[in-house]
């Protein structure tokens, strides 16, 4: 039996983390052995001999004392440097990345991918390529780790999460959850699937009856009346969600926020937490409760389907001409249609809309 004090390594991640894994063990080693060797040799060669023996008196030395105060910090200070560097690293998501949505549950990962392709407690990935998971949880804290990739994250309940990585050797490999979650906590495991890039795509279409993702977005989109207010080419009594997502937003309390996963997320749960400057609070009932992660990772998934590149900030002077109930007109007057501002920003011939939090 092949013993093995690391797992095998599978992640171009993996190649960062082993070396300095087993740097700041040697060192770790090297410095223990030198502080105990150094106590136990002094204390043998400057014991007392006899009762009436006097110690010398000696005088410090100021080379020594810089010399064993710098060597430490600059052996510190690479663990930092390193460490640091590998930590951004792994934070740092490709924009190439493909993208994977995970919910945890009591007890199992269920997977879902962009193209309609579901699974559970199964991840498949093409060799190669930089992959990006989004993670959140129906119920409690669970921790997802795939040793060989060195990569793990929380999963959090109320929260996304995201973990990137890119496999580099093809396999199967085992998947954790690595924090306790409850009874069963133990049989919450599976397997991540590294294929070659062809064998991934044959893979891909074998599937996804139902749709992709955002086709399956749309249809919940279009099921909870979203669509009667976030009108599509014309302004309603929510804003319009083409080119939404990636671009900041522009909210009613002078903040700018991101127009992200977690962003989009926290405006269908609770539409009030954050208001686009220039729309009213209370037009956009709570769907908490309403909704499960995996739908709510479907509508996201629709809703970024509708928008490019992020074209710049969007806020209330890019609007076009305000009609509905749910926007102010420019003296605060609500459903005013001849009231509002001549938008100033646009792509192509698409107009450039704010994005209500107070909505989805």
């Amino acid at each position: 039996m092949h013993f093995r004090i690391l797992p095998e390594m599978a992640s171009t991640f993996a190649e960062e983390h082993d070396p300095l894994f087993w740097y700041i063990t040697a060192v770790t080693v090297i410095m223990t052995i030198v502080i105990f060797v150094g106590v136990a040799g002094f204390a043998l060669k400057y014991r007392r001999r006899h009762p009436a023996e006097r110690p010398a008196l000696i005088h410090g030395s100021m080379k020594l004392e810089i010399f064993w105060s710098a060597v430490p910090l600059f052996v510190f200070l690479s663990m930092f440097a390193w460490g640091a560097k590998v930590y951004f690293d792994y934070f740092t998501v490709d924009p190439n990345a493909i993208d994977i949505y995970v919910v945890a549950k009591q007890w199992m990962w269920k997977i879902q991918y962009p193209e309609g392709q579901a699974e559970i407690n199964e991840l498949h990935v093409p060799v190669g390529r930089p992959v990006r998971l989004t993670m959140a949880s129906e119920d409690v804290i669970h921790s997802f780790y795939v040793p060989a990739f060195r990569v793990k994250r929380d999963v959090v309940p109320g929260h996304y999460n995201t973990m990137s990585f890119t496999p580099t050797k093809k396999g199967r490999y085992h998947l954790f959850c690595a924090e306790y979650c409850g009874t069963q906590h133990s049989g919450m495991i599976g397997w991540v699937t590294v294929m070659e890039p062809a064998e991934y795509e044959n893979w891909l279409q074998g599937g996804g009856g139902m749709g992709s993702m955002s086709s399956q977005g749309e249809k919940m989109f279009q099921q909870l009346g979203c669509s009667t207010c976030h009108l599509m080419d014309e302004q309603g009594r929510c804003p319009i969600l083409r080119n939404v997502y990636g671009n900041a937003v522009r909210l009613d309390d002078g903040r700018t926020v991101i127009a992200d996963e977690s962003y989009l997320r926290e405006s269908i749960l609770n539409p009030n937490a954050k208001i686009v400057d220039g729309f009213r609070r209370d037009v956009m009932p709570t769907f908490e409760g309403q909704v499960s992660e995996e739908s709510l990772m479907q509508l996201i998934a629709y809703i970024k389907s509708l928008s490019k590149k992020p074209t710049g900030t969007i806020g209330a002077g890019q609007t076009g001409r305000v009609v509905g109930q749910g926007r102010f007109g420019d003296r605060g007057t609500p459903g005013n249609a001849n009231a509002g501002t001549t938008g100033t920003g646009s792509v192509g011939s698409t107009p450039v809309t704010e994005r209500g939090s107070a909505q989805k």
